[in-house]
């Protein structure tokens, strides 16, 4: 017997275009059994009329047979009486019940879906700046009514359109069953004639019948336990923006209803609810009653952030790689808008080309975790690394790396100040956090030398290399003597961007000379901050990604009474579009042009030893940047580290 396909209660609620789509499917079919019911039963009952006209010709014919007259009448009034009883009746029984009730519940249903749209319209508008209490709950009781009524009215849709899987086997069979047994008690004179074959037959099909029957009953039996489960839940199932799950941020694949913003003219716009979902790194849309999506955008090397749009809550913006193409959603409540969120980032970091994508994303989850909680040493940094010294490519050893590791590994406490702020754009050195707080305080170079000595007019040093890089963060770090604090300050400038979702990043130009390190605006090719090279005590990769760089920068506080104070250190963090290792040789050769021009014979030594250019600077690599210095270069990116 072939399985009989059923609509499933659990997906009333979510109300999704897939179960939608199948439910058309149902639907369909329901309109296709109708006809077909009434054409069978119109041609069933013209065999009845027949049958009554040969019962009225019968009856005549047998009062010019007087002998036959009692028994050939009995016998055609017997079959049309068993005709009408057996043939017409179930199937008029089947039409004006189980049909009928069909069309009554679609329509009960399609009212409800128009009430929930209506009410989850009105909630979408709901003010953030203005926020009414009194009107926001009358709107969410308002879309949890709609809702819980909607759901009330699927699942007695459902449940009818799936006993119709059932009952329309039986409606089909009873009929034909019921004219056939007539028939057989019609002809029973002849009744010799039947083979046992048509008797096992009969047998088979009114046994399956009755299996048929018991499975109907058994069908409906479970759904109604699961209606009165499903009907058992909280309100706060019906209720936006009150679900008390937790925020799951390892997701890959997400699926739901969204606002999405779209222009009506050159000032006004339109919201559209329409349900969303991704796929591989696609983000897909599906409209209702459509059978399958469409791709709406590439979501591979995006950007995802929050967005303040039209005073509507929970709005984010995903923004194409080339910054051509751009969205605006809306989702439903704040673990949806977070939900979304996280999952269109981890897939734009294209997560799921990975052998196991769930596993790498919980992975990452758990590094921004447990980043913002001190670990016990960096002993296992080093660890599976092919290449422990990959700060000084070429092996060469900078100033700063000389230094061998103790054999006790500093704890984290003594490198970062726990609660230390982080700052995420370039706008003063992050230990001026600490000096904007202490009276009198001023930031000064410890060599006695002003920033003027890294302006661009001074800039007449041998080396001269440029490199495209992304600020990732700063801050103010309690050492300047050991690599392990830049590890450190990169562990916490990382973690802090996945924890609080800020993947944009501004791109600059970082400029290595013999005297200084600047960081250059790409567009209007102005100084956005410069660094002494002597000032630089630390600079390195890190050891797994090697696209992450960073350096320690160190100053000195200045009392009103030009007494020199504490030494302060700043840490600076930066993606690439190379390998960081350039960037730290690069810095470790500026190092040592600065030192080689305190001694003539030892700088003539080293130009005999490095290439140079047809303009007397050392020859390094070909500049990274391209047509970016000329402000061809998009603002900001996504940071990928």
């Amino acid at each position: 017997m072939p399985a009989v396909h059923t609509l499933l209660l659990e997906e009333a609620l979510q109300d999704s275009p897939q179960t939608r789509s199948l439910l058309s499917v149902f639907e369909e079919d329901a309109g296709t059994l109708t006809d077909y019911t009434n054409q069978l039963l119109q041609s069933m009952q013209r065999v009845y009329g027949a049958q009554s006209e040969m019962g009225l010709a019968t009856e005549q014919l047998s009062r010019q047979l007087l002998e036959y007259e009692k028994q050939l009448n009995t016998l055609h009034s017997e079959l049309a009486t068993q005709m009408a009883d057996r043939m017409i009746f179930p199937m008029i029984q089947f039409r004006e019940k189980d049909l009928t009730e069909i069309s009554t519940l679609r329509e009960i249903f399609g009212i409800a879906s128009d009430e929930h749209e209506a009410a989850m319209v009105k909630y979408s508008r709901l003010p953030k700046k203005k926020e009414n209490e009194k009107v926001k709950a009358e709107l969410v009781g308002e879309v949890a009514y709609s809702r819980r009524k909607q759901h009330q009215a699927s699942m007695q849709y459902y449940c009818a359109l799936n006993a119709l899987q059932y009952r329309k086997r039986v409606a089909m069979l009873e009929p034909m069953l019921g004219y056939t047994q007539a028939q057989i008690n019609f002809y029973k004179k002849g009744i010799d004639l039947v083979s046992k074959k048509m008797d096992s037959f009969l047998g088979s099909v009114s046994s399956m019948t009755q299996n048929i029957q018991a499975q109907l009953d058994s069908e409906a039996e479970a759904m109604r336990m699961t209606q009165r489960e499903l009907l058992s839940m909280e309100d706060t199932v019906y209720m936006p923006d009150r679900d008390p799950a937790p925020v799951n941020r390892t997701l890959i694949q997400k699926a739901g209803y969204l606002n999405i913003r779209n222009k009506t003219g050159l000032v006004t716009t339109a919201w559209d609810r329409l349900y969303f979902f991704t796929q591989g790194g696609n983000l897909m849309c599906q409209p209702r009653g459509a059978v399958a999506g469409g791709m709406v955008l590439d979501l591979d090397n995006s950007s995802v952030m929050a967005v303040e749009c039209e005073d509507r809550r929970y709005c984010f913006q995903i923004t194409s790689p080339n910054g051509k193409t751009s969205m605006i959603l809306q989702a439903e409540s704040k673990r949806e808008y977070e939900e979304w969120i996280c999952t269109l980032n981890n897939i734009s970091r294209q997560i799921y080309l990975t052998d196991n994508p769930e596993a790498v994303a919980i992975r990452l989850n758990q590094t921004a975790i447990q980043a913002v909680t001190p670990i016990t040493s960096f002993e296992k940094r080093g660890e599976g690394s092919p290449n422990p010294d990959r700060a000084k490519p070429g092996g060469m050893q900078s100033s700063s790396g000389a230094s061998q590791k103790t054999s006790s590994a500093p704890e984290p406490e003594d490198l970062i100040v726990p609660g230390t702020p982080i700052q995420f754009d370039i706008m003063l050195p992050a230990s001026e956090f600490q000096d904007q707080n202490r009276v009198g305080g001023r930031r000064t170079n410890p060599f006695g030398e002003t920033d003027d000595d890294c302006s661009p007019e001074s800039d007449d040093s041998l080396l001269q290399q440029v490199f495209a890089v992304r600020f990732l963060g700063s801050m103010a770090v309690r050492s300047g003597q050991t690599q392990e604090v830049i590890y450190e300050a990169m562990r916490q400038v990382l973690a802090a961007r996945a924890i609080h979702n800020i993947f944009r990043t501004t791109e600059s130009h970082l400029m290595v000379t013999s005297s200084c390190l600047r960081l250059i605006d790409p567009q209007t090719q102005v100084t956005r901050i410069g660094f002494q090279l002597q000032e630089v005590t630390q600079f390195v990769a890190h050891q797994e990604n090697g696209r992450l760089m960073g350096f320690v920068v160190e100053g000195r506080d200045w009392s009103e009474d030009d007494e020199e104070g504490e030494p302060s250190f700043s840490a600076f963090v930066f993606e690439s579009n190379t390998e960081g290792d350039k960037i730290c040789y690069t810095i470790s050769l500026g190092k040592d042009i600065m030192e080689a021009k305190k001694d003539p014979e030892a700088l003539v030594q080293l130009l005999k030893n490095m290439p140079l250019t047809n303009e007397g600077k050392f020859l390094l690599l070909d500049n990274e940047t391209g047509n970016t210095a000329n402000g061809g270069a998009p603002d900001e990116e996504e940071s990928e580290a």
